[in-house]
């Protein structure tokens, strides 16, 4: 029996009573159908790299989208006049990164800085998922959705998904406040995602636009690079901050198949050069028939707080050297964006800090030992054992500094309401 810990990145969740990997357009939305007909929970679930789930049974289905499928619409199409807009369409269940590596391997620019973040093309558009200086809702042309509500197939523009700070109009239907579930529409949005048609820049070239990104390709923010270097740099940096997930997990009978193989073996030479750098380390014994041994570093959520967007008045009683960035605050009022690690680290949440005194090296859940943004299981951790930490963290900003932090992961049966 498949459980939510085979198939999350964290590795924490109870079993699953039933598991469905529908292969066609129609299959798809006749899981989701079926279940809604009969009133069961559904999850909707991607590549589960943002998820936390309850290590209670799930009693209801769990539907993966085993669609992979990649195309360019406008292959066949010459380049009029100065537009070079290709158009990529991607099914839903396709590997994010697999999207990526795809387009820069064509010769596309927009989504090289978003490389190297886990999970699927169908999730991409519900998280709004951003990294250095790039969010998928700058790419997006359309996605096509099925409507729970009308029972319908839909075309949604980006004015429709109403994209925002890791949000949009699929993720806002499932909540009716921070991290507090709507009683419809969860765990899985009213839109299901079927597919996704992005607008990319026939271009061998792309923007650097993040310091940290321009730090590592020794130009600056602005400057153009070959999208290749680009997405080469940003592997390097999430690698070193340990945000690139484990790809040990696709031998893994729950997971082989839902990435491209020729990615899965780039991404284990990858974490074995990793390895090789960090050879003052103590080395971990190796994997599955010799691989490289998993990084607990990597079994997490990725980020797992949002970087909180303050009113002018809050962010000015902040000390004065805490991250600020101009930002817009839901009401569409002017606001201050502060960095949730920022204020993680200063309030005594520092790398590798786990519960009771303890460290990464004993513990079964602890912060990441390259990131404090990061809450990673350390082998053998329970969701109770995440659900502490996460809310001895929020307790601790909360209390040093007057800011609830708001999970990023999709908590299923887990209450973490700042």
């Amino acid at each position: 029996m498949t459980s939510f810990a085979d198939i999350t990145t964290i590795g924490v969740g109870g079993h699953i009573a039933r598991f469905l990997e529908p292969t066609t357009r129609v299959g798809v939305i006749e899981a989701v159908e079926e279940a809604d007909e009969k009133g069961l929970p559904l999850c909707v679930i991607g590549g589960g790299s943002n998820m936390l789930v309850s290590d209670e049974p799930f009693e209801g289905v769990v539907v993966r989208d085993a669609r992979r499928r990649i195309t360019v619409p406008d292959e066949a199409a010459p380049v009029e006049g100065n537009d070079r807009t290709v158009h990529v369409n991607a099914e839903a269940g396709a590997n994010w990164d697999d999207f990526v590596a795809f387009t820069v391997g064509l010769g596309l620019e927009g989504v090289e800085g978003l490389s190297g973040i886990p999970g699927t093309v169908g999730a991409s558009v519900v998280q709004n998922i951003g990294a250095y200086g790039q969010e998928v809702a700058t790419s997006v042309e359309s996605v096509e959705v099925w409507d729970r509500e009308t029972k319908t197939t839909r075309d949604l523009a980006p004015a429709d998904l109403a994209f925002g700070y890791r949000s949009s109009a699929l993720k806002s239907s499932m909540y009716v406040a921070p991290a507090t579930p709507a009683e419809r529409f969860f765990p899985t949005p009213r839109y299901v995602v079927l597919s996704v048609t992005f607008a990319l820049r026939h271009s061998a070239t792309g923007t650097v636009g993040f310091g940290q990104l321009a730090k590592a390709l020794g130009v600056e923010v602005g400057d153009r690079m070959a999208t290749t270097a680009i997405r080469d740099a940003v592997l390097a940096v999430r690698a070193s901050k340990g945000m690139l997930e484990d790809p040990t997990r696709y031998v893994e009978t729950a997971m082989i198949g839902t990435k491209r193989e020729e990615n899965v073996i780039a991404d284990l030479k990858r974490l074995a050069r990793i390895e090789e750098e960090r050879a003052a380390a103590p080395k971990a014994p190796a994997g599955h028939a010799g691989l490289p041994a998993a990084d607990h570093n990597r079994h997490s959520c990725g980020s797992f707080f949002m970087n909180p967007i303050l009113p002018a008045d809050q962010a000015a009683t902040l000390p004065e050297d805490a991250p600020r960035f101009p930002a817009e605050l839901p009401d569409g009022t002017p606001g201050v964006k502060t960095s949730a690690a920022w204020l993680i680290d200063h309030a005594g949440f520092h790398k590798g800090f786990a519960l009771d005194g303890g460290d990464a090296s004993s513990a079964r859940a602890s912060l990441s030992t390259l990131h404090t943004l990061a809450l990673t299981n350390r082998g053998d951790a329970s969701s109770d054992d995440l659900v502490a930490l996460a809310k001895a963290v929020q307790a601790g900003v909360r209390e040093r500094f007057g800011v609830a932090l708001v999970p990023e992961p999709v908590c299923v049966g887990i209450d973490l309401r700042p």
